[in-house]
């Protein structure tokens, strides 16, 4: 069975609803992104994080998976499937596909500020006082600026092994998630999913590329109706 590995971005989860950071009227217009998204945030105020983090886990409450994250479950009907995703909303999850590495972590997850393998499902609010079972506050299981990526290295060892490659809905140049498409073999043909592209020099040097500027839903359900043809 060939494996497919899709990298996504903002833009499928935009289509449910979920604001980006980078919109003219998203997330930053609100929040300055080193005050809520970084460990030098976390450490200046844990209240406002907090309370950020928990406005986003009742947002997430509000959407639902749209037709690209259905369309990429599809896929594993005829073919082995990794979604590599920079988003930490779950919705690659509701939509049914069942192999989701989360780059930058998971809103509906918290973890031990100390202890990173203390690791628990969260739906509900988050405050300070509230901690794991070793009794060190729990934060949220989100990777900030100025943090390392635990997952990539496991995410490059799945685009080394691909046959083919998706990429939706990012603007492929926040390293070093724009940086995975470099690692699949040279054969490999590259889907690239984006009514607004941006050619990386990862992009650029690829000879089977094929862009597609279409918005998520509408690209990926074509994309993925003619590789189940192929099979």
């Amino acid at each position: 069975m060939k494996k497919i590995i899709v990298l996504t971005g903002a833009g499928i989860s935009a289509e449910s609803g979920i604001k980006t950071f980078r919109d003219h009227d998203g997330l930053w217009e609100n929040y300055d992104v080193m005050e809520v998204a970084s460990i030098d945030g976390w450490h200046k105020n844990q209240e406002l994080v907090l309370r950020f983090y928990n406005a986003r886990r009742k947002d997430l409450d509000t959407v639902q998976p749209n037709a690209a994250h259905k369309a990429l479950a599809a896929l594993e009907e005829k073919y082995k499937v990794v979604i590599i995703t920079q988003n930490v909303d779950d919705l690659h999850e509701r939509g049914g596909s069942t192999n989701i590495i989360h780059l930058h972590g998971e809103l509906n997850k918290v973890r031990s500020i100390i202890h990173d393998d203390l690791v628990y499902d969260w739906k509900k609010d988050l405050h300070l006082g509230d901690t794991c079972e070793r009794g060190t506050q729990l934060r949220p299981h989100i990777v900030w600026f100025g943090e390392a990526v635990p997952m990539l290295e496991p995410a490059v060892m799945e685009v080394l092994e691909a046959d083919v490659v998706l990429v939706v809905g990012t603007s492929m140049q926040v390293y070093p998630a724009a940086s995975l498409v470099g690692y699949a073999p040279p054969h490999c043909p590259i889907y690239y999913i984006d009514p607004r592209p941006t050619i990386n020099y990862e992009l650029s040097t690829r000879k089977n590329l094929s862009i597609v500027e279409e918005n998520a839903t509408t690209g990926v359900q074509q994309v993925v109706e003619e590789l189940l043809l192929k099979v």
